[in-house]
Protein backbone atom coordinates (compact mmCIF):
# COMPACT_ATOMS: atom_id res chain seq x y z
CA UNK A 1 0.00 0.00 0.00
CA UNK A 2 1.29 3.20 -0.94
CA UNK A 3 2.36 5.16 2.20
CA UNK A 4 -0.09 8.53 3.00
CA UNK A 5 0.79 11.67 1.25
CA UNK A 6 -1.74 13.61 4.31
CA UNK A 7 -2.75 13.65 7.70
CA UNK A 8 -6.55 13.10 6.89
CA UNK A 9 -5.22 10.01 4.55
CA UNK A 10 -3.47 8.98 8.18
CA UNK A 11 -6.49 9.31 10.36
CA UNK A 12 -9.06 7.38 7.62
CA UNK A 13 -6.36 4.65 7.70
CA UNK A 14 -5.95 4.64 11.21
CA UNK A 15 -9.76 3.94 11.67
CA UNK A 16 -10.26 1.78 8.93
CA UNK A 17 -12.72 3.82 7.46
CA UNK A 18 -14.40 3.46 4.36
CA UNK A 19 -17.20 5.97 2.50
CA UNK A 20 -19.80 4.94 4.50
CA UNK A 21 -17.95 4.69 7.79
CA UNK A 22 -16.80 8.35 6.48
CA UNK A 23 -20.02 9.75 5.66
CA UNK A 24 -22.36 8.55 8.92
CA UNK A 25 -18.91 10.09 11.36
CA UNK A 26 -19.39 13.68 8.61
CA UNK A 27 -23.28 13.90 8.83
CA UNK A 28 -22.89 14.02 12.04
CA UNK A 29 -20.16 16.31 12.96
CA UNK A 30 -22.39 18.45 10.20
CA UNK A 31 -25.30 18.41 13.31
CA UNK A 32 -22.56 19.78 15.87
CA UNK A 33 -21.01 22.31 13.73
CA UNK A 34 -24.74 23.81 12.69
CA UNK A 35 -24.95 22.38 9.85
CA UNK A 36 -27.66 19.64 9.42
CA UNK A 37 -28.45 18.26 6.73
CA UNK A 38 -24.90 18.56 4.70
CA UNK A 39 -23.06 15.43 3.08
CA UNK A 40 -21.10 14.34 0.79
CA UNK A 41 -20.72 12.13 -1.63
CA UNK A 42 -18.02 9.24 -2.52
CA UNK A 43 -16.28 10.94 -5.22
CA UNK A 44 -15.49 13.72 -2.45
CA UNK A 45 -14.57 11.43 -0.06
CA UNK A 46 -12.03 10.21 -2.18
CA UNK A 47 -10.40 13.19 -3.70
CA UNK A 48 -9.84 13.81 0.04
CA UNK A 49 -7.82 10.64 0.97
CA UNK A 50 -6.52 10.62 -2.58
CA UNK A 51 -3.75 13.00 -1.46
CA UNK A 52 -3.98 15.10 -4.67
CA UNK A 53 -6.24 17.52 -3.42
CA UNK A 54 -4.73 20.86 -4.41
CA UNK A 55 -7.08 23.28 -3.13
CA UNK A 56 -9.36 23.34 0.01
CA UNK A 57 -12.53 22.11 0.43
CA UNK A 58 -15.50 25.18 0.93
CA UNK A 59 -15.76 26.92 4.34
CA UNK A 60 -18.68 24.74 5.32
CA UNK A 61 -17.10 21.77 4.18
CA UNK A 62 -13.74 22.43 6.33
CA UNK A 63 -15.74 23.50 9.48
CA UNK A 64 -16.93 20.02 9.36
CA UNK A 65 -13.91 18.54 9.05
CA UNK A 66 -12.34 20.23 12.06
CA UNK A 67 -15.20 19.65 13.96
CA UNK A 68 -14.35 15.70 12.81
CA UNK A 69 -11.04 15.31 13.82
CA UNK A 70 -10.28 18.43 15.66
CA UNK A 71 -7.49 19.82 13.82
CA UNK A 72 -6.97 22.24 11.31
CA UNK A 73 -7.85 21.63 8.03
CA UNK A 74 -4.60 23.03 6.36
CA UNK A 75 -3.01 20.70 8.72
CA UNK A 76 -5.19 17.76 7.96
CA UNK A 77 -4.70 18.51 3.80
CA UNK A 78 -1.00 18.86 4.25
CA UNK A 79 1.53 16.25 5.00
CA UNK A 80 1.43 13.87 8.03
CA UNK A 81 4.02 14.24 10.35
CA UNK A 82 7.56 13.05 8.95
CA UNK A 83 9.11 10.45 11.44
CA UNK A 84 12.85 11.46 10.70
CA UNK A 85 12.20 14.98 11.15
CA UNK A 86 11.67 14.54 14.88
CA UNK A 87 12.82 10.97 15.78
CA UNK A 88 11.06 7.89 15.69
CA UNK A 89 10.24 7.95 19.54
CA UNK A 90 8.40 11.70 19.33
CA UNK A 91 6.60 10.59 15.97
CA UNK A 92 5.31 7.55 17.58
CA UNK A 93 3.88 9.80 21.28
CA UNK A 94 2.17 12.12 18.53
CA UNK A 95 0.34 9.61 16.31
CA UNK A 96 -0.61 7.76 19.79
CA UNK A 97 -1.68 10.09 21.76
CA UNK A 98 -3.46 11.85 18.57
CA UNK A 99 -5.60 8.82 18.11
CA UNK A 100 -6.72 8.40 22.00
CA UNK A 101 -8.06 11.65 21.91
CA UNK A 102 -9.74 11.21 18.53
CA UNK A 103 -11.31 7.90 19.81
CA UNK A 104 -12.05 9.15 23.26
CA UNK A 105 -13.81 11.74 21.65
CA UNK A 106 -15.84 9.73 19.36
CA UNK A 107 -16.53 7.40 21.72
CA UNK A 108 -18.17 10.56 23.91
CA UNK A 109 -19.98 11.38 20.64
CA UNK A 110 -21.59 8.07 19.99
CA UNK A 111 -22.32 7.57 23.35
CA UNK A 112 -24.02 11.12 23.76
CA UNK A 113 -26.27 10.14 20.11
CA UNK A 114 -27.26 6.81 21.32
CA UNK A 115 -28.40 8.06 25.03
CA UNK A 116 -30.48 10.50 22.87
CA UNK A 117 -31.88 7.98 20.89
CA UNK A 118 -33.67 6.31 24.04
CA UNK A 119 -36.36 7.82 26.73
CA UNK A 120 -36.35 7.66 30.48
CA UNK A 121 -37.22 4.13 31.81
CA UNK A 122 -39.61 6.05 33.89
CA UNK A 123 -41.74 7.64 31.64
CA UNK A 124 -42.34 4.27 30.31
CA UNK A 125 -43.17 2.72 33.95
CA UNK A 126 -45.77 5.78 33.90
CA UNK A 127 -46.72 5.21 30.39
CA UNK A 128 -47.32 1.18 31.64
CA UNK A 129 -49.09 2.20 35.21
CA UNK A 130 -52.04 4.70 32.98
CA UNK A 131 -52.70 1.84 30.79
CA UNK A 132 -52.92 -0.27 33.63
CA UNK A 133 -55.48 2.33 35.60
CA UNK A 134 -57.66 2.93 32.79
CA UNK A 135 -57.97 -1.26 32.24
CA UNK A 136 -58.86 -1.21 35.70
CA UNK A 137 -61.14 1.76 35.96
CA UNK A 138 -62.92 1.09 32.70
CA UNK A 139 -66.27 -0.49 34.19
CA UNK A 140 -66.42 2.73 36.22
CA UNK A 141 -66.31 5.13 33.57
CA UNK A 142 -67.82 5.94 30.43
CA UNK A 143 -66.98 4.77 26.66
CA UNK A 144 -66.90 8.45 25.84
CA UNK A 145 -64.05 9.05 28.65
CA UNK A 146 -62.22 5.60 27.96
CA UNK A 147 -61.88 6.31 24.83
CA UNK A 148 -60.56 10.18 24.97
CA UNK A 149 -58.12 8.38 27.27
CA UNK A 150 -57.07 5.67 25.07
CA UNK A 151 -56.78 7.54 22.31
CA UNK A 152 -54.17 10.04 24.00
CA UNK A 153 -52.25 7.45 26.05
CA UNK A 154 -51.71 5.51 22.33
CA UNK A 155 -50.58 8.82 20.75
CA UNK A 156 -48.06 9.70 23.83
CA UNK A 157 -46.30 5.92 23.49
CA UNK A 158 -46.05 6.34 20.28
CA UNK A 159 -44.57 9.45 20.49
CA UNK A 160 -42.12 8.10 22.85
CA UNK A 161 -41.35 5.21 20.52
CA UNK A 162 -40.10 7.64 18.27
CA UNK A 163 -37.92 9.18 20.49
CA UNK A 164 -36.00 5.28 21.20
CA UNK A 165 -33.98 3.16 19.26
CA UNK A 166 -33.60 0.67 22.40
CA UNK A 167 -35.06 -2.90 21.12
CA UNK A 168 -36.31 -3.23 25.12
CA UNK A 169 -38.22 0.41 25.38
CA UNK A 170 -39.76 -0.16 21.83
CA UNK A 171 -41.53 -3.55 22.75
CA UNK A 172 -42.44 -1.92 25.87
CA UNK A 173 -44.14 0.85 23.63
CA UNK A 174 -45.69 -1.64 21.57
CA UNK A 175 -47.48 -3.46 24.21
CA UNK A 176 -48.80 0.11 25.86
CA UNK A 177 -49.69 1.23 22.07
CA UNK A 178 -51.28 -1.92 21.53
CA UNK A 179 -53.11 -1.77 24.93
CA UNK A 180 -54.48 1.48 24.41
CA UNK A 181 -55.71 0.51 21.09
CA UNK A 182 -57.59 -2.43 22.24
CA UNK A 183 -59.86 -0.18 24.87
CA UNK A 184 -59.66 2.03 21.54
CA UNK A 185 -61.57 -0.89 20.20
CA UNK A 186 -64.08 -1.43 23.14
CA UNK A 187 -65.12 2.00 23.79
CA UNK A 188 -66.23 1.78 20.18
CA UNK A 189 -67.76 -1.28 20.25
CA UNK A 190 -69.39 0.05 23.47
CA UNK A 191 -70.12 2.92 21.55
CA UNK A 192 -71.69 1.28 18.26
CA UNK A 193 -69.51 1.68 15.91
CA UNK A 194 -68.75 -1.80 14.87
CA UNK A 195 -66.52 -1.30 11.99
CA UNK A 196 -64.04 1.39 13.70
CA UNK A 197 -64.36 -1.39 16.48
CA UNK A 198 -62.77 -4.00 14.28
CA UNK A 199 -60.32 -1.75 12.56
CA UNK A 200 -58.84 -0.86 16.14
CA UNK A 201 -58.85 -4.30 17.06
CA UNK A 202 -56.86 -4.88 13.64
CA UNK A 203 -54.43 -2.76 14.88
CA UNK A 204 -54.36 -3.85 18.67
CA UNK A 205 -53.72 -7.52 17.09
CA UNK A 206 -50.67 -5.93 15.07
CA UNK A 207 -49.35 -4.35 18.14
CA UNK A 208 -49.36 -7.45 19.42
CA UNK A 209 -47.15 -9.45 16.77
CA UNK A 210 -44.93 -6.57 16.16
CA UNK A 211 -44.02 -6.91 20.15
CA UNK A 212 -44.02 -10.69 20.33
CA UNK A 213 -46.68 -10.33 22.68
CA UNK A 214 -49.75 -13.37 22.19
CA UNK A 215 -52.08 -12.18 24.90
CA UNK A 216 -52.47 -8.87 23.33
CA UNK A 217 -52.74 -10.84 20.19
CA UNK A 218 -55.52 -13.09 21.36
CA UNK A 219 -57.50 -10.71 23.30
CA UNK A 220 -57.42 -8.46 20.12
CA UNK A 221 -58.71 -11.58 17.74
CA UNK A 222 -61.05 -12.49 20.55
CA UNK A 223 -62.46 -8.76 20.37
CA UNK A 224 -62.46 -9.24 16.65
CA UNK A 225 -64.55 -12.64 16.60
CA UNK A 226 -67.31 -10.95 19.09
CA UNK A 227 -67.08 -7.65 16.46
CA UNK A 228 -67.74 -10.66 13.71
CA UNK A 229 -71.20 -12.02 15.35
CA UNK A 230 -72.86 -8.67 16.14
CA UNK A 231 -72.13 -7.93 12.36
CA UNK A 232 -73.86 -11.15 11.55
CA UNK A 233 -70.99 -12.97 11.01
CA UNK A 234 -71.19 -15.99 13.09
CA UNK A 235 -68.79 -18.20 11.42
CA UNK A 236 -65.90 -15.53 11.48
CA UNK A 237 -66.37 -15.29 15.15
CA UNK A 238 -65.54 -19.25 15.44
CA UNK A 239 -62.78 -19.08 13.19
CA UNK A 240 -61.64 -15.86 14.97
CA UNK A 241 -61.91 -17.27 18.44
CA UNK A 242 -60.08 -20.68 17.52
CA UNK A 243 -57.27 -18.77 16.25
CA UNK A 244 -56.66 -16.98 19.05
CA UNK A 245 -56.80 -20.19 21.41
CA UNK A 246 -53.55 -21.43 19.34
CA UNK A 247 -51.50 -18.44 20.86
CA UNK A 248 -48.45 -19.40 22.90
CA UNK A 249 -48.28 -17.95 26.73
CA UNK A 250 -52.67 -17.96 27.43
CA UNK A 251 -53.40 -18.05 31.09
CA UNK A 252 -56.69 -19.62 32.49
CA UNK A 253 -58.29 -16.04 31.89
CA UNK A 254 -57.69 -15.38 28.32
CA UNK A 255 -58.93 -19.57 27.41
CA UNK A 256 -61.94 -18.59 29.41
CA UNK A 257 -62.52 -15.98 27.60
CA UNK A 258 -61.98 -16.96 24.26
CA UNK A 259 -64.37 -20.34 25.13
CA UNK A 260 -67.08 -18.09 25.46
CA UNK A 261 -66.92 -15.97 22.86
CA UNK A 262 -66.66 -19.10 20.44
CA UNK A 263 -69.56 -20.73 22.83
CA UNK A 264 -71.51 -17.63 21.68
CA UNK A 265 -70.89 -17.39 18.12
CA UNK A 266 -71.89 -21.27 17.91
CA UNK A 267 -74.93 -20.02 19.56
CA UNK A 268 -75.58 -17.44 16.93
CA UNK A 269 -74.91 -19.98 14.51
CA UNK A 270 -77.78 -22.12 16.14
CA UNK A 271 -75.21 -25.04 16.91
CA UNK A 272 -76.38 -26.23 20.49
CA UNK A 273 -73.89 -28.81 20.76
CA UNK A 274 -70.81 -26.87 19.75
CA UNK A 275 -71.80 -24.12 21.94
CA UNK A 276 -72.92 -26.21 24.76
CA UNK A 277 -69.46 -28.02 24.57
CA UNK A 278 -67.58 -24.52 24.74
CA UNK A 279 -69.54 -23.64 27.39
CA UNK A 280 -68.48 -26.54 29.38
CA UNK A 281 -65.18 -25.99 28.27
CA UNK A 282 -64.86 -22.77 29.36
CA UNK A 283 -65.97 -23.31 33.37
CA UNK A 284 -63.37 -26.19 33.55
CA UNK A 285 -59.66 -23.73 32.28
CA UNK A 286 -58.14 -24.48 35.79
CA UNK A 287 -54.61 -24.95 35.28
CA UNK A 288 -53.37 -22.28 37.42
CA UNK A 289 -51.54 -20.48 34.83
CA UNK A 290 -51.58 -16.77 34.39
CA UNK A 291 -50.48 -14.26 31.34
CA UNK A 292 -49.71 -10.63 31.73
CA UNK A 293 -52.46 -9.04 30.39
CA UNK A 294 -55.47 -11.27 31.07
CA UNK A 295 -54.33 -11.47 34.68
CA UNK A 296 -51.83 -9.62 35.53
CA UNK A 297 -53.20 -6.27 33.87
CA UNK A 298 -56.69 -7.50 34.40
CA UNK A 299 -59.79 -5.50 34.47
CA UNK A 300 -61.02 -4.83 30.78
CA UNK A 301 -58.49 -7.20 29.73
CA UNK A 302 -59.78 -9.81 32.55
CA UNK A 303 -62.74 -12.23 32.29
CA UNK A 304 -63.71 -12.44 36.00
CA UNK A 305 -66.82 -15.06 37.10
CA UNK A 306 -69.07 -12.69 36.52
CA UNK A 307 -68.51 -11.76 33.49
CA UNK A 308 -67.96 -15.62 32.50
CA UNK A 309 -71.54 -16.65 33.92
CA UNK A 310 -72.80 -13.51 32.01
CA UNK A 311 -71.29 -14.10 28.78
CA UNK A 312 -72.58 -17.89 29.34
CA UNK A 313 -75.96 -17.05 30.15
CA UNK A 314 -76.22 -15.21 27.00
CA UNK A 315 -75.14 -18.36 24.64
CA UNK A 316 -77.57 -20.19 26.45
CA UNK A 317 -80.59 -17.85 25.39
CA UNK A 318 -79.20 -18.42 21.95
CA UNK A 319 -79.77 -21.82 21.71
CA UNK A 320 -83.42 -21.62 23.29
CA UNK A 321 -82.32 -22.99 26.52
CA UNK A 322 -84.04 -21.11 29.04
CA UNK A 323 -83.55 -22.86 32.16
CA UNK A 324 -79.14 -22.35 32.15
CA UNK A 325 -79.80 -19.09 31.21
CA UNK A 326 -81.60 -18.08 34.13
CA UNK A 327 -79.98 -20.00 36.77
CA UNK A 328 -77.04 -18.27 35.08
CA UNK A 329 -77.92 -14.84 35.03
CA UNK A 330 -79.06 -15.46 38.66
CA UNK A 331 -75.51 -16.23 39.84
CA UNK A 332 -73.80 -13.48 38.10
CA UNK A 333 -76.13 -10.95 39.49
CA UNK A 334 -75.62 -12.78 42.97
CA UNK A 335 -72.09 -12.78 42.27
CA UNK A 336 -71.96 -8.55 41.41
CA UNK A 337 -74.16 -8.17 44.67
CA UNK A 338 -71.57 -9.91 46.86
CA UNK A 339 -69.14 -7.18 45.21
CA UNK A 340 -68.13 -4.30 47.52
CA UNK A 341 -70.09 -1.31 45.53
CA UNK A 342 -66.69 0.27 44.13
CA UNK A 343 -66.00 -3.15 42.27
CA UNK A 344 -69.51 -3.78 40.70
CA UNK A 345 -69.79 -3.73 37.53
CA UNK A 346 -72.57 -1.73 36.26
CA UNK A 347 -72.22 -3.44 32.15
CA UNK A 348 -72.42 -6.86 33.57
CA UNK A 349 -75.17 -6.40 36.18
CA UNK A 350 -77.21 -4.78 33.27
CA UNK A 351 -76.72 -7.02 30.82
CA UNK A 352 -77.46 -9.88 33.30
CA UNK A 353 -80.29 -8.55 34.17
CA UNK A 354 -81.55 -8.81 30.79
CA UNK A 355 -80.89 -11.75 30.35
CA UNK A 356 -82.80 -12.90 32.99
CA UNK A 357 -85.47 -11.06 31.57
CA UNK A 358 -85.02 -12.47 28.33
CA UNK A 359 -85.17 -16.25 29.85
CA UNK A 360 -88.06 -15.25 31.84
CA UNK A 361 -90.02 -14.20 28.69
CA UNK A 362 -88.95 -17.39 26.98
CA UNK A 363 -90.97 -19.75 29.56
CA UNK A 364 -94.40 -16.51 29.29
CA UNK A 365 -93.88 -14.91 32.87
CA UNK A 366 -94.00 -10.99 31.83
CA UNK A 367 -94.29 -10.20 35.52
CA UNK A 368 -91.27 -11.61 36.13
CA UNK A 369 -89.32 -10.42 33.68
CA UNK A 370 -90.51 -6.80 34.50
CA UNK A 371 -89.32 -6.82 37.92
CA UNK A 372 -85.97 -8.07 36.48
CA UNK A 373 -85.68 -5.29 34.21
CA UNK A 374 -85.85 -2.37 37.05
CA UNK A 375 -82.37 -3.92 37.48
CA UNK A 376 -81.55 -2.95 33.64
CA UNK A 377 -83.82 0.73 33.81
CA UNK A 378 -81.25 1.94 36.80
CA UNK A 379 -78.03 1.81 34.26
CA UNK A 380 -76.88 5.35 33.61
CA UNK A 381 -77.73 6.78 30.14
CA UNK A 382 -73.38 6.74 29.33
CA UNK A 383 -73.25 2.95 30.49
CA UNK A 384 -75.98 1.91 28.19
CA UNK A 385 -73.78 0.25 25.95
CA UNK A 386 -73.67 -1.85 22.52
CA UNK A 387 -74.01 -5.41 24.22
CA UNK A 388 -76.63 -4.57 26.54
CA UNK A 389 -78.80 -2.58 23.88
CA UNK A 390 -78.18 -5.71 21.74
CA UNK A 391 -80.04 -8.11 24.90
CA UNK A 392 -82.94 -5.12 25.11
CA UNK A 393 -83.25 -5.28 21.42
CA UNK A 394 -84.13 -9.21 21.43
CA UNK A 395 -86.27 -8.83 24.34
CA UNK A 396 -88.45 -5.85 22.71
CA UNK A 397 -88.61 -8.34 19.42
CA UNK A 398 -89.95 -11.45 21.98
CA UNK A 399 -92.09 -8.91 23.16
CA UNK A 400 -94.14 -8.93 19.56
CA UNK A 401 -94.25 -13.19 19.59
CA UNK A 402 -98.27 -13.49 19.45
CA UNK A 403 -98.23 -15.27 23.13
CA UNK A 404 -98.33 -11.08 24.14
CA UNK A 405 -100.71 -9.99 22.09
CA UNK A 406 -103.09 -7.72 23.81
CA UNK A 407 -100.89 -7.41 26.81
CA UNK A 408 -100.52 -4.40 28.57
CA UNK A 409 -97.16 -5.36 30.45
CA UNK A 410 -95.33 -6.10 27.01
CA UNK A 411 -96.87 -3.10 25.67
CA UNK A 412 -95.25 -1.36 28.52
CA UNK A 413 -92.03 -3.33 28.83
CA UNK A 414 -91.91 -2.59 24.76
CA UNK A 415 -92.55 1.43 25.51
CA UNK A 416 -89.58 1.02 28.02
CA UNK A 417 -86.77 -0.50 26.24
CA UNK A 418 -87.47 2.10 23.31
CA UNK A 419 -87.04 4.83 25.57
CA UNK A 420 -83.78 3.30 27.05
CA UNK A 421 -82.03 2.96 23.93
CA UNK A 422 -82.76 6.66 22.67
CA UNK A 423 -81.11 7.83 25.64
CA UNK A 424 -78.29 5.31 25.71
CA UNK A 425 -74.79 6.65 24.47
CA UNK A 426 -74.80 4.85 20.64
CA UNK A 427 -78.50 6.19 20.55
CA UNK A 428 -77.61 9.85 21.48
CA UNK A 429 -74.38 9.41 18.83
CA UNK A 430 -76.50 7.61 16.22
CA UNK A 431 -74.54 4.55 16.16
CA UNK A 432 -76.65 2.55 18.12
CA UNK A 433 -79.71 2.58 15.30
CA UNK A 434 -78.75 -0.85 13.95
CA UNK A 435 -77.94 -2.42 17.34
CA UNK A 436 -81.84 -2.89 18.14
CA UNK A 437 -82.33 -4.98 15.09
CA UNK A 438 -79.71 -7.61 15.59
CA UNK A 439 -81.20 -11.22 15.41
CA UNK A 440 -80.09 -13.42 18.53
Amino acid sequence: MQDPTTLLQVLVQQRRWRYRDFLVAFERAATQAGLPGLSLSEAQFRRWTSGRVKTLPGSEMCRVLEQMFHVDVVALMGPPPQRSAVGSGESAAYDLESDIAMTARDAADEAGAAAAQSVSDLSIDQLREDALSLARSYGTLSAFDVFRRARSLRSEAEHHRGLTQIPAQQQDLLIVAGQACSLLSSSAFDLGALDDAARLARSAALYGELARFDPLRAYATGTLAICAYFMGRPSEAVRQARTALTYAGLGDTARRRLLSIEARAHGHLGDRERSTRALAASTQQHRGERDELHDDVGGEFGFDEERLLMSNGSAALLVDDGPTAEATALRALALVASRPPARQSLSVRGKAAADLAAAQILRGDLDAAAASLETVWTTPAEQRVAGLLERTGALRRALTAPAFKGASTAVTLGEQIEEFGRLSAPGQLGTGHGLLAIDP
